[in-house]
């Protein structure tokens, strides 16, 4: 991973976190340090792009902490969840097919594409 990546997660992670911060007070580093379970210097250093980010159950807390989707964050830190790696284990060939045909479709075709796999309509 690169550095870069690695200070986008923290930057984004701190923005976040001072954001919620501005209305409510629980989000100081060291609150929202302690509910992920993490010192708080471990947690600076994240933010500032001295750490790379941390493990996926770590990132999940914080996600559900901050309010932001587990994956936008897993993704921003170069992760992808364990649940989706299963997947694409269990078919690779497949999935990584799929994955790349999607990666230039609009939004909405990948949203319509995922609603009619879902309802059996296809």
């Amino acid at each position: 991973m690169s550095k870069r990546q690695k200070h986008h997660f923290g930057e984004f992670v701190r923005e976040r976190r001072e954001a919620l911060r501005a209305d409510d007070r629980r989000y100081t580093l060291r609150q929202v340090a302690a509910r992920i379970g993490v010192e708080p210097s471990y947690l600076s250093k994240i933010e500032r792009g001295e750490q790379p980010p941390p493990s996926e159950q770590k990132i999940a807390a914080l996600a559900d902490d901050l309010g932001e989707d587990r994956d936008v964050l897993l993704a921003l830190s170069g992760k992808v969840s364990s649940d989706v790696q299963e997947v694409i284990r269990k078919r690779p060939q497949l999935f990584t097919r799929l994955i790349r045909e999607l990666k230039d479709m609009p939004e909405h075709a990948v949203l319509r594409l995922v609603r009619e796999v879902r309802d059996g309509r296809w």
